[in-house]
């Protein structure tokens, strides 16, 4: 039995894909088994998918195939930790690339603490990210570490519950002690097992000094539909996201990123900054409220299809 296994979903891997697989087997901890949950889009030659997956394959890593139909970011990840022979388990996405050889050890020190359940790491906006990014990824991945636990509810609020499979290491018994993810949910997974976890009497871990590279650039359209999608977790789950407001995080950033436009002169970014968040807040608005809107408006607004078929 090895430390550490890692479970990546992956679905049409992009070019740093291949630097994700390449430091992970440089790591000073090295995981002892790499599982990719490989998903087989509708009409895929499933021989041509082997083809691409098979340039990845490994002595420690394990390929298994998932039809996209079936795909499900609670459920699919529980499929990957069932395959693991190990006492923690590190989630990754795919488009997520380790800063230095030191991920995986730093992020399995953060279990010397008896009481913690999950740790989770830094995320660093990749080389060319633009400004309104790179705020976003300072503001909810500082510099300064955090422990989070049901005595954190009111000094943190909802980011008690934070967590992100981006990066994030579980140690297993505890994971199962509280039922493992969510078999089907549209987003948010991390997040609800972060809260039963807390909710069980553990703590989850940020880890500042365990780093990975990851960014987006969303278009506002795409920012609409994964917030949409946000919601719709939200509605589904107020069991977790009713008792504390999510909404005044969101306040809490646009100021912040609005106050650092200002201090470092790059005002020409306010007009998109107020685009981008006014389009995230309609795509939540409109996801709370998912249950009123005809089936093709739905269909039209989120980025997981899948989940409603």
């Amino acid at each position: 039995m090895s430390f550490v296994n890692v479970i990546i979903p992956v679905y049409k891997p992009p070019l740093e894909f291949d630097m994700l697989i390449k430091k992970l087997n440089s790591q000073t901890l090295k995981p002892g088994k790499i599982i990719l949950l490989w998903t087989v889009g509708k009409g895929t030659d499933i021989e041509e998918e082997r083809k691409k997956a098979d340039k990845y394959r490994r002595s420690n890593v394990i390929i298994e195939y998932v039809d996209q139909a079936e795909f499900d970011h609670g459920a699919t990840r529980r499929r990957g930790i069932e395959l693991a022979d190990s006492e923690y388990v590190l989630c990754m996405t795919q488009d997520a690339v380790p800063y230095d050889d030191m991920l995986v050890e730093n992020l399995y020190r953060a279990f010397s603490d008896k009481k913690a359940a999950a740790a989770y790491a830094r995320q660093l906006p990749r080389e060319g990210a633009g400004a309104i990014e790179r705020i976003t990824r300072e503001f909810n991945y500082p510099d300064s570490e955090r422990i989070q636990s049901k005595d954190t509810l009111e000094e943190y609020g909802i980011k008690t519950y934070f967590c992100s499979n981006v990066c994030a290491m579980y140690k297993k018994t505890y994971y199962n002690n509280v039922g493992g993810f969510v078999k089907k949910t549209i987003f948010n997974e991390d997040m609800l097992m972060a809260a039963a976890l807390i909710d069980a009497g553990y703590t989850v871990k940020y880890v500042p000094q365990a780093l990975v590279i990851h960014s987006h650039s969303y278009s506002y359209v795409q920012q609409f539909k994964r917030n949409f999608d946000l919601a719709v977790s939200h509605r589904e789950h107020p069991e977790v996201f009713m008792r504390v407001s999510s909404e005044s995080e969101g306040i809490r950033l646009v100021k912040k990123t609005a106050s650092e436009l200002i201090k470092t002169g790059r005002f020409y970014l306010i007009p998109d900054m107020i685009m981008q968040s006014g389009v995230k807040y309609l795509g939540y608005r409109f996801g709370r409220m998912y249950d009123r809107l005809p089936k093709k408006l739905v269909m039209k607004f989120t980025m997981n299809k899948n989940y409603w078929i």
